[in-house]
Order: C-alpha cells, then sequence, then structure tokens
C-alpha cells in the first residue's frame, strides 16, 4: 500500500464519524472535524494536530518533525509529520487527533 493510499484508508475510516469530514488543508487532502483540520497527506507523510505536549519519542516515533511550511515563519508545532515509515501508526494517531479536537483542545 502506498502512503496515499493508506492515509485514504485512515481518512475514509474516520469518515465514518459523526462531524468529520474531508477538505484540504495546504492543498492537501485533509481531515477536519467540524471544519477545522486535524490531520493531512503532505509530502508522503501524513501530519497530525496533536498538540505541543504530545512526545513522538514516547510513542516509538523517532522520525518525525514538526511542520515548517513558511520559509520565515517558526514551525507549527502543534503539527507532527509522521513519515510513511510509521504508517502503521497513522491510524491510531489520527483517533489522537480526533480526539483531542472533540474535547476542544
Amino acid at each position: 500500500m502506498t502512503p496515499e493510499q493508506k492515509f485514504e484508508s485512515v481518512a475514509e475510516e474516520l469518515a465514518q464519524h459523526a462531524g468529520v469530514t474531508l477538505g484540504k488543508m495546504m492543498s492537501s487532502p485533509g481531515i477536519q472535524f467540524n471544519g477545522k483540520n486535524f490531520a493531512f497527506f503532505y509530502q508522503d507523510q501524513m501530519v497530525f494536530r496533536l498538540g505541543r505536549e504530545w512526545k513522538p519519542e514516547e510513542n516509538g516515533i523517532r522520525d518525525w518533525k514538526h511542520l515548517s511550511p513558511f520559509k520565515k515563519k517558526a514551525p507549527l508545532y502543534d503539527w507532527y509529520c509522521i513519515t510513511a515509515k510509521d504508517a502503521d501508526l497513522w491510524p491510531n494517531l489520527a483517533s489522537k487527533a480526533l480526539s483531542r479536537m472533540i474535547a476542544g483542545k
């Protein structure tokens, strides 16, 4: 399964939840809750809004970075780019990101 197919699988599964729709973020396919993005597919990786307190290393992820789409601005520290090496973790991470959105964080 390609990284894009894995993203599509995750997106389709989450779209079964009330309030979850598919959309765009930064011209990339994304997943939204009540119109706000919490995950999207970007440069063969999946990006999740998990909050600054979330620690990738504590979740077994070593190959990650913060989303940094701007040349002259700081990274978006609430957002984590997780490579396809950890694609097996994408469904769980997407669920965590959705849970944060539902909780209003």
